[in-house]
């Protein structure tokens, strides 16, 4: 057991909180919280649960991760969106398998990102479970009216474009699972799979843009997030392979263990990048001012008519990118 009653249990987890705002009506410690809304901007909701054995495993993740984690998931839907987060809420089913102090450094983890950005964390709910640990965050975020980023406005001749690289999260776990006693020479891979940071400052720029623009984030994978758009705005996609950005350790350690590191990046998921797409007239303005800002956007394809398809461009030969995220523990 981990301690002898629940109220007891929330106060400790809640000890450590930061309180990153004045519109507080209600805190913790009545039925609900009650928050003020900004007068100015439209809400935003996401809700995320990573379940152990499922989304993440004791023996590759620590519990400060953990926590780190369950937020960055929740964080990149808001990103993805162009919000700003505000407000959270966690739930936890603990089994007896784990101690208070493994809880308590979940919590720490999801304290310590949530405030880079400013988060407050106004409660939530505590639960036994039988088995598997079992955590869920609400998160509340705020976008100004009418300018929240969609899937849906991907049109024909459309540039598509990614922040950061990817595929570096699914090598990292291939890297935890199968050959754990070499974290150390791929530090880079870990981090980006263990401690992802979500593309806010991004996805707020982008609005500030006032362009015409989808956005999604990539946490299933390239090719999922892909078809999302091409399925939301009606749209073929065409990616171009040899000019998806790809770190130089991903690339080293896929070499190493002889994959093929694309698989990381169409089906490996987690990356919590950003994939969207802008008209080719705003194309260069969006680059130049990513890059005077200090964030990397790569072209990666354009946008066609036709039925809602990816395709992938090898050397001038098109094939159809299989929809579908990777199974994380299937090589396990």
């Amino acid at each position: 057991m981990i301690v002898n009653g629940e109220f007891s249990f929330i106060h400790s987890l809640l000890a450590h909180r930061q309180i990153q705002t004045n519109r507080i009506e209600v805190d913790v410690g009545d039925d609900a919280a009650v928050v003020v809304p900004h007068p100015n901007r439209s809400l935003v909701m996401t809700c995320d649960t990573m379940v152990e054995t499922i989304h993440f495993l004791r023996e590759t993740m620590q519990p400060f991760d953990i926590g780190w984690k369950l937020l960055a998931s929740n964080l990149s839907d808001i990103a993805a969106m162009g919000g700003v987060p505000t407000y959270a809420l966690v739930s936890v089913a603990v089994p007896p398998s784990w101690a208070l102090a493994e809880i308590e450094e979940i919590y720490h983890g999801i304290y310590t990102l949530a405030n880079q950005y400013q988060v407050t964390i106004m409660g939530g709910d505590t639960v036994k479970a039988p088995s598997d640990l079992t955590l869920t965050i609400t998160l509340l975020g705020e976008i100004e009216h009418g300018q929240a980023l969609l899937r849906s406005s991907a049109k024909p001749g459309d540039i598509v474009f990614v922040s950061g690289v990817l595929g570096d999260s699914a090598a990292g776990l291939h890297l935890l699972l199968n050959h754990p006693t070499k974290t150390e020479h791929f530090p880079k891979l870990v981090a980006a799979h263990c401690r992802p940071q979500p593309q806010i400052e991004i996805g707020r720029k982008l609005v500030e843009t006032g362009f015409r623009l989808t956005c999604d984030d990539i946490s299933d994978g390239l090719a999922q997030e892909a078809w999302e758009i091409a399925r939301a705005s009606q749209v073929a996609i065409v990616l171009d392979k040899d000019k998806i950005p790809l770190s130089h350790s991903m690339v080293q350690f896929a070499k190493k263990v002889q994959k093929d590191p694309y698989e990381w990046v169409w089906f490996g998921g987690e990356d919590y990048q950003l994939i969207g797409t802008v008209s080719q007239e705003n194309w260069v303005k969006l680059k130049q001012m990513a890059k005077e800002l200090g964030f990397c956007l790569t072209r990666i394809g354009h946008i066609e008519t036709g039925e809602p398809t990816v395709k992938v461009n090898l050397g001038g030969t098109c094939m159809t990118l299989p929809q579908g995220g990777y199974n994380h523990f299937a090589d396990r």
